[in-house]
């Protein structure tokens, strides 16, 4: 400003324009604000990347259960419910509790799939009771059948899972499935021999085929080829003809069910007779 201009402003009493250092002004203090962020997020970058903060963390969270534990927060009992094939030892040692331990220091989800990673076990819940007791609940696998593929056997349950592999003499009694997918499909085929219980008694195996049917053998050797639609109608219609017919009573090696209006049958010399629902014989 000029001395003129200077002397004018004097004159008419304007306050004089204040100059701003350079350090002092916003976009200073804004850049230096941003210098200081960017070096903590760094630093606690750094810190996280080294782990310092996990370690700080968890020290802080095991004092914590320390001063817990002597307060008498502790597992004095574990109660199991709902436990018939499972080992109670196996029970406990997946839980991963023992008695004294501070009952805070438990994972409980963590425990809960331990538990359910035990061959029986469906599903489990596991809960802290305080002051001191863990419960365990555990609903286990029903077996279903026998699962025999390459040569091997295997206990299945009723949603086609693998209970046991090993000492199976107690399950001889059960039905044996056979065929790569026959345990997801055992179930199913379950209910259908279920529906006709004096079949039912006779039925000893069922082959998967095609991954789309069932072939029954019944006592006595007889094959019965059900049909990929309506297996449960064709099951229905042999307990009818058995009871009107004594079919099984015949020497016979094959019923074949897979026409909806007729039965085929397979003496073990292999003649065919083609039999009519009704029961006149063709």
């Amino acid at each position: 400003m000029s001395s003129s201009k200077q002397t004018e402003a004097r004159k008419s009493g304007l306050p004089r324009k204040r100059v701003v250092p350079l350090w002092r002004s916003r976009w200073a203090f804004g850049g230096l604000a941003v210098l200081m962020l960017g070096g903590l997020a760094a630093g606690g970058w750094w810190l996280w990347q080294d782990g310092w903060v996990e370690r700080t963390a968890q020290r802080l969270q095991d004092r914590a259960i320390a001063l817990t534990a002597d307060m008498g927060l502790v597992v004095q009992e574990v109660l199991v419910s709902g436990r018939q094939e499972t080992a109670k030892k196996q029970l406990l040692k997946a839980v991963g509790v023992k008695r004294g331990a501070p009952i805070l220091s438990l994972n409980v989800e963590a425990a809960r799939r331990r538990v359910e990673s035990l061959p029986w076990v469906r599903s489990a819940s596991v809960e802290r009771i305080l002051p001191d007791t863990v419960y365990l609940n555990v609903i286990e696998r029903h077996p279903l059948a026998l699962w025999q593929h390459k040569g091997k056997f295997a206990l299945i349950d009723h949603e086609g899972q693998v209970i046991l592999r090993r000492g199976l003499d107690r399950f001889r009694h059960l039905l044996v499935v056979v065929g790569p997918d026959a345990p997801g499909h055992a179930s199913g085929l379950m209910e259908i021999l279920d529906s006709q219980p004096e079949l039912r008694q006779q039925v000893k195996a069922a082959v998967r085929v095609g991954g789309r049917r069932w072939n029954v053998r019944l006592e006595g050797g007889i094959d019965v080829r059900l049909p990929e639609q309506n297996p449960a109608g064709a099951w229905a219609r042999l307990a009818d003809y058995q009871r009107t017919h004594q079919v099984l009573a015949r020497d016979i090696e094959v019923l074949d069910l897979r026409l909806p209006d007729r039965l085929i049958v397979r003496k073990p010399a292999r003649l065919k007779q083609s039999i009519k629902v009704t029961g006149q014989e063709t």
